[in-house]
């Protein structure tokens, strides 16, 4: 959540940042007539409760006839006195209501827009031309079949559409990226985890996925219990109320998990293969830092994301994504692009995002520092969602007889082999 000093400081800043996502504009103001109910019924019930204690001291050394006033007054005090906190107690209510519902300051270089208004950063390898090499190329799914390595049917016979097996290669394909991913991540100072896939609602609303994102998310109503559709969540709620010396910033941490996503509103959209599913597998950076080094560590995790793609020998763009696409929490967002051939397009493989101090305000993740405590900054970056790294790595890698050139960084955790090959023909 944002900072309720900044916004009755500068109410102008946040008008302008929920105008640039396309919320609406109109809850600041109604946030800033809650935050001052909220402080004056304090402060009205703090007087209250002042003079009741003052009167009950009173009260033991009054004379018969004195008492008999003063306990008339305590008892109208006390009525007054509960009438205030319940008033407090709903300004409170109120408040945190609508400061829920307002996103993350936007930074000032964020382009302004929806999803198709972000600006293109970066530019890395080399598009293949096909043509020039004498065949047309494969989608993934057709080559994920021919090597063995992809069964959409089947997943969607057991489970719906949108779900998979990935069998033989593929699910080996899949381990060599998680470890080669874990691998790059422990170098570079992380701390690999294994986290819940299941959480609580606290968890949930306090990293932002209760609010525009809802929809995407899975409900277990009867445990009340949340899927993650990132290990962002569980790894964000891992400090949740704790305070955090500063000389033990930064913490990083890798997350590999399961996710899962409802993906609604996408009727249509990538409905073949497994580039947009309900399940899959991700491993995930996350980072706690103190507040004025959130922008740096922000352009490291893009490094780190762009050094893995790099070994993976992808071509792909870096995009700075408009305000519109953010989601609730980020300040600003970097997507990696990979090239898909068969789409003839970038699409979107990892995202790094500055979250500053808006999810450990909600999650209650503070730092100390001397006498000094206050919230800290959360970023978050995704270094492998694995479905689409495999759609990627199928598509660009292919040869003329359908086999699948493996990267190097991969070898090693698939037994030194150099090539994915058809199973049959």
């Amino acid at each position: 959540m944002i900072d309720l000093r900044l916004l009755r400081e500068d109410p102008d800043r946040v008008r302008a940042s929920q105008r640039a996502r396309g919320e609406d504009v109109g809850l600041v103001d109604a946030l800033l007539s809650a935050d001052e109910r909220r402080r004056s019924s304090g402060l009205r019930f703090d007087e209250l409760r002042s003079e009741q204690k003052s009167l009950g001291k009173l009260i033991p050394k009054a004379t018969p006839d004195e008492r008999a006033e003063l306990l008339k007054k305590a008892e109208q005090l006390k009525s007054d006195v509960k009438a205030a906190e319940a008033e407090q107690n709903d300004a409170e209510e109120e408040t945190r209501r609508l400061l829920l519902q307002v996103g993350n300051l936007v930074h000032e270089d964020v382009p302004v827009g929806g999803e198709e208004d972000f600006v293109v950063l970066e530019t890395h390898g080399t598009i293949r031309d096909f043509g020039a090499e004498g065949f047309t190329p494969k989608d993934h799914l057709e080559l994920g079949e021919a090597l063995g390595a992809i069964d959409v049917e089947r997943g969607a016979k057991v489970s719906g559409s949108r779900f998979y097996y990935l069998t033989g290669v593929g699910a080996l394909l899949e381990l060599a990226l998680v470890n080669a991913a874990i691998a790059q991540a422990t170098e570079a100072g992380f701390i690999p985890m294994l986290t819940p896939a299941l959480v609580r609602p606290r968890a949930m609303e306090g990293t932002g996925f209760l609010g525009q994102a809802a929809e995407n998310v899975y409900h277990l109503e009867k445990d009340d219990y949340y899927l993650v559709g990132t290990s962002e969540v569980p790894l964000a709620a891992y400090h949740m109320d704790e305070i955090i010396d500063a000389d033990k910033l930064p913490l990083r941490y890798a997350g590999f998990s399961p996710c899962f996503r409802r993906e609604a509103g996408t009727y249509g959209k990538d409905t073949r293969g497994i580039f947009r599913v309900h399940q899959f597998d991700k491993v995930e950076m996350f980072s706690y830092v103190a507040p004025e080094d959130a922008e740096a560590e922000h352009k490291r995790l893009l490094d780190w994301e762009k050094q893995w793609l790099t070994a993976l020998e992808l071509p792909f763009q870096v995009i700075d994504v408009a305000t519109g696409d953010l989601g609730s929490s980020a300040s600003r967002k970097f997507d990696c692009e990979a090239w898909i051939p068969t789409q003839g397009k970038y699409r979107e493989l990892t995202s790094a995002s500055n979250c500053d101090g808006f999810q450990a305000r909600r999650l209650s993740v503070r730092m100390r520092e001397g006498k000094k405590v206050q919230p800290l900054a959360t970023l978050n970056g995704t270094l492998c969602a694995v479905p689409r790294t495999i759609v990627a790595i199928l598509e660009n890698h292919q040869l003329a007889d359908g086999s699948v050139r493996v990267p190097e960084v991969l070898r090693p955790y698939l037994g030194g082999r150099e090539l994915l090959e058809p199973i049959s023909k």
